[in-house]
């Protein structure tokens, strides 16, 4: 039910004429769907902002993990319980391998609805399981799932991945966007770089093989380390993780839902991108994604 405020006052054009009362009304509608809208992304930066560089939760410190991928189909579903949540999504067609539901009543403000998250449910936001996430609101009335789609039956090879993720970026870089607070133009296009792609792949692999996720490999070395010792000159250098997407899809959406990762994706400096995911079923997150931007000199 929508509760519109009174008095309703009807507004005027500029030239003194007197707009029909149901327009006034779609126009309050539509500027509230679109608040609504401009707070569920707010909210789902906000988490990826916390799971980039987590504080103590339930007093452990815990590692950085990577963001999640924003899903229409999580956010467009409404459940009253736990136990209707995997029914409801896969009548949605998401094909569910696990899945949990927040919903807070009563905060009317993103932050304050953060801060609850932080304080209840620090656990669930840094669950490394989850990849993909869904923000619904109603009113005051605000609902998260958190979820892992089932894996396709054959993702790909890796480097045919990388490139989709390639010409995923480009497309992204194709149009003006904001990154968390910050503003970006459109960008030119990267182009594939193979030494650039083995690094990534060399980094995806040990992620998955020694089940952690973190720009700091097991050796102690960087990006910047891994890409010269992969034959890669480099000017400029720059890298984002994810881990647990099943597709380059949503490994770029992920990141562009970042404020931490979209940068790297809009930063006008960077001429070439590597990109590869390795995977091990018995670690925290199954698979592991590296893709690593350059500047040559």
């Amino acid at each position: 039910m929508l509760a519109v405020p009174e008095p309703l006052v009807e507004p005027r054009r500029p030239s003194g004429k007197r707009l029909r009362p149901w327009v006034a009304l779609l126009a309050a509608l539509l500027a509230g769907a679109t608040a609504q809208a401009s707070d569920n992304r707010t909210l789902v930066t906000l988490i990826n902002k916390y799971r980039q560089s987590p504080p103590a939760c339930q007093g452990r410190q815990s590692e950085s993990l990577g963001p999640l991928a924003p899903d229409g189909r999580l956010a467009r579903v409404l459940v009253a319980s736990e136990a209707q949540l995997q029914r409801a999504l896969q009548r949605s067609g998401y094909q569910v391998a696990a899945a949990q539901v927040i919903a807070l009543r009563g905060p009317a403000n993103v932050n304050t609805v953060m801060s609850a998250l932080k304080q209840h449910h620090c656990s669930l936001l840094l669950d490394p399981r989850y990849a993909e996430i869904g923000v619904l609101r109603k009113a005051n009335t605000w609902q998260v799932i958190f979820a892992r789609s089932l894996q396709p039956p054959e993702l790909g090879d890796w480097q045919a991945a990388g490139r989709a993720i390639l010409q995923q970026v480009n497309q992204a870089r194709a149009t003006p966007r904001n990154c968390g607070s910050q503003a970006f133009d459109a960008a030119p296009p990267v182009s594939w770089n193979a030494q650039l792609a083995k690094s990534a792949l060399a980094h995806s692999r040990d992620m998955a093989a020694r089940n952690y996720f973190s720009h700091q490999g097991r050796d102690g070395n960087y990006a910047d380390v891994r890409a010269k010792r992969a034959g890669y000159d480099w000017r400029q250098i720059g890298e984002n993780l994810a881990a647990g997407h099943l597709s380059a899809q949503q490994a770029v959406s992920g990141w562009l839902a970042s404020p931490t990762h979209c940068p790297n994706i809009m930063n006008l400096h960077f001429t070439e991108m590597g990109a590869a995911y390795a995977v091990n079923p018995e670690s925290d997150s199954g698979i592991y994604w590296t893709q690593v931007f350059g500047t040559p000199r």
